[in-house]
């Protein structure tokens, strides 16, 4: 992969690209919080965010074995299953991530230029034919959408390319922040889509017409499935190859993002700290990429035994679940509570003692 290949906005495995220049590169294959789920937001595969309202729908990391993304070298798909069907016309389900506008900026896209163009494409296969739509939307100055559709045949992997010039109303601001939302929708309700949208060109964000009509119903499809693969985003008007990476390049991509450390086998040190009291410890947990901001909280596993903290070749089992004390791009504190034992200034060890245990930290957009 060229180096101006490598933008850090990651999706799905993954990771986003923009290929001379890449914005959006993803092939699922890193799911550090989980493999299945039932909630909306970033919940599975990495900076791919399935978001969702009136159906109920589970997202989640998927094998692939087989077709044309299988050999065109993709092992893994995002895949959503409607679980509970829904009429509403609120009702919606899409796909994305957003990207930090430093790699829209710096990518070699001329945002403001009709001239200049974006290219996206993926692998997607959905349980129901219909026609879809890819979305795009800004964040700086104004808001600006754009929206094009693809159609696919039930159950059938299709590469799906579309191009997109700029756009002399765009703004992006070279900064951590967001820069450039990419949606796939899979359904709107009409609260959101109109039947004289104007697709191919770029609007100011209207919120009843982000979409023309969906003429099928995902939402309302018992049991329908939508997948997703090799998610890419490049500079220029033609798509290329997706660029394979090694799993350790992609993983630290995504830790840009959201760093999970987990117990897999024994007890795991994860930090070192002092005793601040008798009965807490602060221990210090370096993350192994500098985060794309500092986290402002902790994720936990929820029980307070499953933590520990050793001394003076001593184990002391924690009596409540680690609390966020603060953090910076490259590490955080928390608090280790045990009911006694401790003795202030001591140095100690903080650890993972059982499988399942894990503290998370996100800096998403």
């Amino acid at each position: 992969m060229s180096k101006a290949a490598e933008l850090a906005a990651l999706i799905g495995s993954g990771q986003a690209q923009i290929a001379s220049n890449l914005i959006i590169n993803g092939s699922n294959q890193i799911a550090q919080r989980a493999t299945s789920s039932t909630s909306s937001g970033y919940q599975t595969v990495d900076r791919t965010r399935a978001e969702f309202s009136g159906a109920s729908v589970t997202q989640s990391q998927q094998a692939l074995t087989s077709g044309g993304p299988y050999d065109d070298g993709h092992r893994f798909f995002f895949r959503c299953a409607n679980t509970s069907t829904s009429s509403a016309t609120s009702a919606y389900l899409q796909i994305n991530q957003e990207i930090e506008a430093q790699n829209v900026a710096t990518s070699g896209w001329d945002a403001t230029s009709s001239s200049s163009f974006i290219t996206m494409s993926f692998w997607a296969r959905s349980s129901l034919a219909g026609t879809y739509n890819i979305h795009l939307r800004t964040h700086d100055g104004t808001a600006r959408s754009f929206s094009t559709t693809f159609t696919l045949v039930a159950d059938t992997w299709k590469k799906v390319t579309a191009t997109i010039p700029g756009n002399s109303g765009i703004t992006v601001t070279n900064d951590n922040g967001i820069g450039l939302r990419c949606y796939i929708i899979v359904h709107y309700g009409t609260n959101y889509t109109s039947s004289g949208h104007t697709s191919d060109a770029w609007q100011t964000v209207d919120t009843a017409d982000l979409t023309a009509d969906f003429a099928q119903n995902w939402s309302n499809t018992a049991s329908a499935t939508f997948d997703m693969t090799g998610w890419k985003v490049e500079v220029g008007e033609v798509a290329t190859a997706f660029e394979h990476e090694d799993f350790g390049t992609t993983l630290a991509k995504c830790q840009r993002y959201y760093y999970k450390v987990e117990h897999s086998y024994g007890s795991i040190e994860i930090g070192t700290g002092l005793e601040t009291t008798t009965t807490q410890a602060r221990i210090f947990v370096p993350f192994p990429v500098e985060m794309r901001s500092h986290p402002t909280a902790v994720e936990t596993s929820s029980t307070a035994g499953n933590f520990d903290i050793t001394h003076n070749d001593s184990v002391v089992i924690s009596n409540a679940v680690p609390t966020f004390v603060n953090s910076n791009t490259t590490g955080a504190s928390v608090f280790f509570a045990h009911a006694s034992g401790g003795t202030q200034g001591q140095g100690c060890t903080g650890r993972l003692r059982l499988a399942g245990t894990y503290l998370a930290w996100s800096a998403e957009l």
